[in-house]
């Protein structure tokens, strides 16, 4: 359906549905995610180490291998925490876009479908979750007093910092050759898994937010319940 007073996309079928369960998934996700984050900079520090040693010729005794093995091991660890928590934020982040249109249905420059594609999409990612984000923040503030974006806004910095820098430490990791540029290379990489911490932890922040937000707009009255067949109102986080 298009209302032409706005000339924005209305999915059919909004109802709101409690994104508790999902939301508290979410959030043991990022720990995951944190944990990993911080188990592989502990590795780092140690491969950094012993790479110096080696540069400088002292006797390892095992160490590098030891090195080589935790920060590999590390790396697996990111990669499946990252994966399945990102499978489990997604389900959320859609059913938060989906109450949103029940608070607002005329609040929304994206399609339903891009709280879960925006994400995707190369280059798209870069701005488009940010975007929907906002537009959830917005329809989920209560009805006479909008929230502010900081918080949104300095999660997102974070976690697009952490991005680029990840792939770039990544790439300069794979064609590092010399002791000299595995070491700061290694580098690279442990500056970006730092700012994943903060990322990872400002989203824990974001979702805990959201599910507030939108269990006290389900509560509050008017509007809250405008779409076909309105589930119960969520419980609180």
């Amino acid at each position: 359906m298009i209302d032409n007073r706005h000339d924005h996309f209305i999915a059919p079928a909004a109802w709101l549905q409690s994104p508790i369960g999902l939301g508290r998934a979410a959030v043991a996700g990022l720990g995951v995610v944190i944990a990993t984050d911080l188990f592989a900079l502990g590795a780092g520090f140690f491969l950094y180490d012993v790479i110096g040693d080696l540069a400088g010729g002292a006797r390892l005794d095992g160490r590098a291998d030891l090195a080589d093995r935790l920060y590999s091991g590390a790396g697996i660890a990111q990669t499946v925490a990252l994966l399945t928590t990102a499978v489990v934020f997604l389900c959320w982040f859609h059913r938060v876009r989906v109450n949103a249109e029940v608070f607002d249905p005329y609040g929304h420059d994206k399609k339903r479908g891009w709280a879960v594609w925006g994400w995707i999409v190369p280059f798209v990612n870069l701005w488009f979750p940010r975007r929907i984000t906002l537009d959830i923040w917005n329809a989920s503030s209560p009805w006479s007093a909008p929230r502010p974006h900081g918080l949104v806004n300095t999660w997102w910095t974070f976690w697009i910092i952490s991005l680029l820098s990840g792939r770039a430490a990544s790439t300069a990791y794979r064609k590092a050759e010399s002791a000299d540029e595995i070491r700061d290379a290694v580098g690279q990489l442990m500056f970006s898994d730092a700012v994943d911490v903060v990322a990872a932890a400002l989203a824990v922040v974001v979702v805990l937010r959201l599910n507030r937000m939108q269990y006290e707009k389900a509560l509050a009255g008017p509007g809250a319940g405008t779409g076909p067949g309105p589930g119960p109102a969520p419980t609180p986080a």
